[in-house]
């Protein structure tokens, strides 16, 4: 880590970063330790390209509905979202703060002739650099810094005036804990065990609180709601139990 995103990782968890770095060979594998999210991804895809064309005024069909808007992927991992948003026309910034998942987002990249600037950094270190963008995509990041407000100051600070952060995470409640940790880690073993602490887990009002402590004004919520049956997940505006997925904006100047 440089100097620099040593002066400015105080939100960053290491044993965090330390259990997704172990993983990040296994970004693009379908069927790998990133399952869950290839399964998910359709559906949180849904959801932001809504949110965005919403709030942007973009038409989700045109060829490039994206084109002129500066996005950022924070906590990127190898790319499963900063891909999408590179072809929808967006300029699009990736950062993680485990360094061995960019040279795998970036090599990924380059095969699929996309464009994506990946950079090894923080929240911190983006914002104490003046960088701002149009969107800020904060996708299952939240629950595993160090400190939530301070980690969403920082993404406050990197929304231009009247940008869109998309925020997803996990509920804290007993249903999250069966599904989440005994479901996900040891009955399907999905993920490695001790991925996620419940702990560390946020519902949705203290999610919309931290948002408004950090200068945000929440807009939306909605649930990530997973069916067994048809091995699927679908959005859902009353079901937000386990994970769901929130929109806010930073008040224009």
């Amino acid at each position: 880590m440089s100097a620099t995103q040593s002066q400015n990782s105080g939100t960053v968890d290491p044993a965090e970063v330390a259990k997704f770095e172990a993983m990040a060979a296994e970004w693009w594998d379908p069927n790998g330790k990133f399952k869950p999210l290839h399964m998910l991804n359709p559906c949180r895809l849904d959801y932001i390209v809504t949110q965005i064309a919403g709030e942007f005024g973009r038409d989700p069909k045109a060829p490039k509905p994206f084109e002129g808007l500066r996005i950022l992927d924070i906590g990127c991992g190898g790319g499963l979202l900063s891909e999408p948003m590179a072809r929808l026309g967006a300029e699009v910034v990736g950062a993680d703060a485990a360094e061995r998942n960019i040279p795998v987002a970036r090599v990924h990249a380059e095969q699929s002739g996309l464009a994506i600037d990946y950079r090894h950094t923080t929240a911190e270190a983006l914002a104490a650099a003046g960088e701002q963008f149009d969107v800020v995509l904060n996708m299952e990041v939240v629950e595993h810094v160090a400190d939530p407000l301070g980690y969403l100051n920082a993404c406050h600070d990197l929304l231009k005036p009247g940008g869109l952060m998309i925020c997803s995470t996990i509920n804290r409640n007993p249903k999250s804990f069966a599904m989440a940790i005994i479901g996900a880690e040891h009955v399907m073993r999905w993920l490695p065990k001790g991925t996620h602490d419940w702990r560390k887990f946020i519902t949705p009002d203290e999610l919309f609180d931290l948002l408004r402590r950090a200068g945000l004004t929440p807009e939306d919520r909605t649930g990530f709601v997973f069916n067994p049956i048809s091995w699927s997940w679908r959005l859902s505006d009353r079901d937000l139990s386990v994970n769901y997925v929130t929109a806010s904006t930073r008040p224009a100047a």
